[in-house]
């Protein structure tokens, strides 16, 4: 079964930013997750920030992390809510960041 892989417009921005050697990494694994999203490890309470049911990829030889989540009463969507630097969990700080965010809307 093929799922649908679609981008929040943060995480379409964070993939126009990188360098095109790391955006055709990224792209790869958006299209990987088509097939299997459960690639990536479930993240859950990360430095007080909680990202339960949300999960991380890494690309770049771990140098940065794809964060997202399944949709979908029987996960029919993957969203893609981050891309960033894993140096010092920035992305998920970020994501935390944007969550509240869309929480408020």
């Amino acid at each position: 079964m093929a799922y649908k892989v679609i981008f929040t417009e943060d995480a379409e921005n964070d993939l126009k930013r990188l360098d095109k050697s790391i955006r055709t990494q990224v792209i790869k694994k958006a299209i990987a997750l088509q097939e299997n999203p459960f690639l990536g490890d479930a993240l859950g309470n990360k430095l007080g920030l909680d990202l339960t049911g949300y999960y991380k990829l890494y690309v770049a030889k771990k140098a940065y992390r794809i964060v997202y989540r399944l949709m979908g009463e029987e996960i029919e969507v993957v969203e893609i809510v981050g891309i960033g630097k894993r140096d010092k969990e920035e992305i998920y700080r970020l994501v935390v960041k944007r969550l509240k965010g869309i929480k408020k809307k």
